[in-house]
């Protein structure tokens, strides 16, 4: 049985992920809940988009709690907006998808800053979601 993120092959991961990133600044941005943004959708979302959307936001106090734990110094509130959407998305996924390989996770997460954030942000994901993943996923747990 293939898992989720197998079943999305690379390039589509790619824009389900983008497709995720949108929706949560869209909804950061806008001030709405998630639940009403995608049931305002005209199309269809790709089941695992929806899954990581929902999650992202349903989660997203635990997520942010996390982020400012470890976060030394920097509160979520200050981070720009698209980095906080991309570490909610991925530190959902670390959380709550085992089934997705961390190096996955995180390749992804960097890369998506590194086209859409600050310049500073890919090592700034990359850091946070490496402490990220070693508090939700200990070693020799993957």
């Amino acid at each position: 049985m293939s898992t989720p993120d197998r079943m999305v092959a690379g390039s589509q991961r790619r824009q389900v992920r983008e497709r995720v990133l949108g929706l949560l600044y869209e909804a950061e941005v806008k001030g709405v809940e998630m639940a009403e943004l995608l049931a305002s959708l005209e199309l269809p979302l790709d089941p695992y988009a929806h899954a990581l959307a929902s999650g992202a936001a349903q989660h997203q106090g635990e997520i942010d709690g996390r982020l400012e734990e470890l976060s030394d110094r920097w509160p979520v509130a200050r981070m720009p907006a698209l980095d906080r959407a991309i570490l909610r998305m991925a530190s959902f996924e670390l959380g709550h998808r085992a089934e997705v390989s961390v190096a996955v996770i995180i390749n992804e997460a960097v890369e998506l800053a590194q086209e859409y954030s600050t310049p500073a942000s890919a090592a700034f994901v990359n850091g946070l979601l490496s402490q990220v993943a070693a508090a939700v996923r200990p070693a020799g747990s993957e």
